[in-house]
């Protein structure tokens, strides 16, 4: 290898000013093995530049080339795949990387050692060195310049310990004397020996020369050696005053050290002091309950205003104090206990002394409102008492007991609720439990009354109030829900029952239906929900700021943490004091409503089912409004008393609307039709216009409109069916007459009302009108000239047979005298006559309330004119040249329908 190193520094490098520091003999891994040398170099003219350069063989094999040339300031990495075994590969990340395989470790290993050197001498960006042995990298005498000889015998430095030269260069005066030594000897260059030998003879004369000096100065050196002895006492005198001060300083030292100790120990009692009174004042400050405080917790007014407020000052201040987060250790203290216990006993007193009063506040509340309930109704149960005036007079106002008194003077008792839930769940219960019962039964009284005034208001007359009890100690109305079911209620002439049905066959019509009476119970129905939503909502509201309970902030949550309130329990918490979760405390408003409000439900479906009976039309008036209800409930809160209930009662009454579309449809086709009268317009059409003119007025932008849609699509089809059922069995009317009317009245309604729904049915009760006209039309007509009809059909029957129609009058049965004969049995007298018989039939057979008569009259006398010019085409074509015509012609036609159409 150093052969191979002087080779490239001769060959290479010496010509380009380069000096050759380390080179490694190497092979491109996962390769052929072409082998190749990494050499480390630097350049000798400043400023220094650092290659690596890669060196191969020639092709020939007899002198080497330079390759490619790499500045050691482009290298980032240096990675020699493993620290620890012995791996020849290594890997150097230029603007790509190179993956090279080494001939052996130690090479390998002696130019990772050089390029390192190099870095740290020649460049400011470090190289990361990755997985190389810290041995490598050690701190060694660097490269220098000076440490590479120059010339062609240079010796190669890597990283072995050939890294410095011994040669030492000499200095300016060495070389001057060494020149004039030289120049005093004539054989100094051509004879080096005898040179050598002169200047040894010199140098031993020399050494004689020291060595007789020496021994020439022993005087002096004893003289020295005594001086030293003097200067040694001398020391060991100044040690002796040394260890005495020594001595001194060392009890001067423990004496500080007392002193200092003596101080620590002040410091640190102070320290301690300041601590301690810190603590004291932590304690003080914050566990220190003023008088007044205990005194308005003990003795406090809780009727009065001022009393209320510094109760709640005084049970925050409490709450305070019992609620500080201790320090450690304090809990341990003797007074912290005592004063504690001395909070809970506090505690304790004032919840109990508080729960009593709200007690008696609820009883006080709830008697106040029952004897006004009392005065309310007192006088309807005098004996004696014109109770039908009376009652009129009182269900003018179908208004439900305001309770916002109540609530005020409630709402004041808020904050001391808020604690009382905080401190002691267990009376907070109970109180929540109390103000149920309690309200549960005054509301029970109050909504009862209030239905069985809203019943006897919709069932009509002051006369029919008398059928209601009324009466009961606390001046409750307790007429008897059942009879009010039961009641079958008529009007002073013939009004029909109100419990018919929209399709009623009876002997009563829906046009008999008193419309002021329809508009009073959706006006009371109306003022039912009007009076109900505000005393719920407001009761909700009171609820949830008094009992302190979140409400319109959570979606509606689980019922699993929940009881059911009417067995008497609440959402109880693992924790005494700790808050419920927002969800737990929504359904707890949920629940607490429905205890209050238990009645609500029941008394709504039995005015729901009261109005049914009434009138079937009541269930249009009562899902819309009832729909607006819910829909107005839910966009406050989907998930309230208020919106599940009346969502449940909407769902009741869709069932009765469905239920009354259903008995429409099974009506329809049960009708039946007397068989000696004419049909005309169907009871069901009529009823069918009646409830599609009603439904539109109180669907007007109702949320509910599908409904009604669908509604509307069954009881369309039904009505097609069973008018097309009844036009069949018709015996005295013709079929198409019944389809004819029937159809052109269900045309006219859907294009009256522009039912947007019904668009294609509309189109298709034209389609029915106009088929049936033509063929009644066509049909009629037949009958005032049948001979001639027949004598014409037998003519098209034989040219539709192959006959030629100019030949048609050789026919025996149909030549010329015979279509003369014919004809003359026809003069305008005898058409005259059978037009008049003929309008006469069809005024029989049509409808007055229709009011057809004057178009299938047109239509007739149009479809006969159409006959005339056909009879009269087959003249011209069948027997040209006769001279045949008819004894009347088209005016006379017009005239003859004009005058029967103005003489009846």
């Amino acid at each position: 290898m150093t052969a191979i190193k002087h080779a490239l520094q001769r060959d290479i490098f010496t010509p380009n000013d380069e000096r050759l520091l380390s080179i490694v003999n190497v092979c491109k891994a996962g390769k052929k093995k072409k082998n190749c040398f990494l050499c480390a170099t630097v350049t000798t003219e400043r400023p220094v530049q650092v290659k690596v350069v890669k060196v191969k063989k020639s092709d020939k094999g007899d002198f080497y080339k330079r390759q490619i040339a790499w500045a050691l300031r482009d290298l980032a990495v240096v990675d020699a795949k493993d620290a620890i075994k012995e791996n020849p590969e290594f890997d150097l990340h230029f603007e790509k990387i190179y993956k090279w395989v080494a001939s052996s470790t130690a090479e390998k290993n002696a130019f990772i050692s050089c390029i390192w050197k190099l870095n740290q001498r020649y460049l400011r960006k470090k190289i990361d060195f990755v997985n190389v042995s810290s041995q490598l990298l050690e701190e060694l005498p660097k490269v220098t310049e000076e440490s590479v000889p120059s010339g062609e015998n240079q010796s190669v430095t890597g990283g072995d310990e050939e890294a410095v030269d011994e040669y030492q260069e000499l200095n300016a005066r060495e070389e001057q004397d060494i020149e004039i030594m030289m120049e005093g000897c004539e054989c100094a260059i051509s004879n080096a020996e005898a040179f050598a030998e002169r200047l040894s003879r010199e140098l031993q004369v020399l050494d004689g020369a020291n060595i007789q000096s020496i021994m020439a100065s022993e005087k002096q050196v004893n003289i020295l050696m005594k001086l030293l002895d003097e200067a040694l006492k001398e020391v060991d005198q100044i040690e002796l005053k040394l260890s005495s001060y020594e001595e001194m300083l060392q009890s001067v030292k423990e004496q500080m050290d007392q002193i200092s100790e003596s101080n620590h120990l002040i410091h640190l009692s102070n320290t301690n002091n300041v601590k301690l009174l810190s603590e004291i004042e932590f304690l003080v400050n914050h566990m220190d309950l003023a008088k007044g405080h205990i005194k308005a917790l003990q003795e406090g007014d809780l009727a009065s205003s001022r009393g209320i407020e510094a109760c709640t000052n005084a049970a925050d201040a409490l709450l305070q104090c019992m609620n500080v987060a201790l320090r450690p250790g304090h809990d341990m203290l003797l007074a912290v206990k005592e004063q504690q216990q001395h909070f809970s006993e506090l505690r304790e007193q004032f919840a109990r002394r508080l729960a009593n009063h709200l007690n008696n506040v609820f009883v006080q509340q709830f008697t106040q409102a029952l004897l006004q309930l009392y005065n309310r109704s007192y006088f309807l149960s005098v004996p004696g008492h014109d109770q039908s005036s009376t009652l009129a007079q009182h269900s003018v106002e179908l208004t439900l007991p305001n309770h916002h008194p109540f609530h005020r003077d409630l709402l004041r008792y808020a904050k001391l609720m808020e604690w009382l839930k905080s401190t002691d769940y267990g009376k907070y219960e109970g109180l929540t439990k109390n103000y149920m019962d309690y309200l549960s039964r005054l509301y029970e009284r109050e909504i009862k009354d209030f239905f069985e005034v809203a019943k006897i208001k919709m069932t009509g007359t002051t006369k029919e109030s008398k059928k209601f009890g009324l009466h009961g100690s606390s001046g409750k109305l307790t007429g008897s829900t059942s009879s009010l079911n039961k009641l079958s209620v008529q009007s002073s002439g013939n009004r029909r029952s109100q419990s018919s049905s929209l399709l009623d066959m009876g002997n009563m019509s829906a046009s008999d239906l008193d419309v002021a009476d329809r508009t009073k119970f959706d006006k009371i129905f109306e003022q039912v929900l009007s009076e109900l939503e505000p005393l719920c909502l407001a009761e909700q509201d009171f609820i949830s700021k008094f009992f302190k309970l979140q409400q319109h902030q959570s979606m509606p949550g689980s019922m699993t943490e929940a009881e059911d309130l009417d067995g008497g329990t609440l959402p109880r918490q693992h924790n005494s004091g700790a808050p419920l979760p927002v969800s737990s405390e929504k359904d707890m408003i949920r629940q607490m409503m429905i205890k209050i409000f238990r009645c609500i439900e029941p008394e709504l479906n039995n005015l729901i089912a009261l109005g049914d009976k009434i009138d079937s039309f009541n269930s249009l008036y009562m899902l819309v409004k009832m729909s607006h209800h819910v829909w107005t409930a839910q966009n406050v809160d989907p998930a309230s008393f208020l919106s599940t209930t009346l969502g449940n009662v909407l769902v009741t009454i869709k069932r009765n609307f469905d239920k009354c579309i259903s008995n429409q449809i099974r009506q329809m086709e049960e009708v039946k039709i007397s068989k000696k009268s004419k049909v005309g317009i169907l009871p069901f059409v009529t009823e069918f216009e009646e409830f599609a003119g009603l439904a539109e007025s109180i669907f007007k932008n109702a949320e509910r409109r599908g409904d009604l849609d669908k509604a509307y699509t069954k009881l369309i089809r039904g009505v097609f069916v069973n008018v097309e059922k009844v036009a069949n069995e018709s015996q005295k009317t013709p079929r198409d007459v019944v389809m004819m009317e029937n159809f052109h009245h269900i045309f006219a309604t859907l294009s009256r009302l522009k039912i947007s729904c019904l668009e294609a049915e509309k189109k298709e009760a034209k389609q029915k009108y106009t088929d049936h006209l033509q063929s009644y039309v066509i049909y009629s007509l037949g009958q005032p000239l049948e001979k001639l009809n027949h004598f014409f059909e037998g003519v098209e029957a034989r040219v539709a047979q192959g006959i030629r129609e100019e030949e048609v009058s050789y026919q025996l049965a149909f030549n010329k005298q015979e279509l003369r004969k014919v004809i003359k049995e026809y003069p305008g007298k005898e058409v005259k006559k059978g037009l008049d018989n003929l309008y006469k039939k069809v005024d029989k057979h049509l409808c007055e309330e229709e009011n057809l008569l004057q178009v299938v009259w047109h239509s007739m006398q149009d479809e006969f004119i159409r006959q005339y010019k056909h009879f009269e085409g087959l003249i011209a074509r069948c027997y040209p040249g006769s001279g045949v015509t008819m004894e009347f012609t088209i005016q006379d036609i017009l005239d003859y329908c004009s005058s029967i159409a103005q003489s009846h």
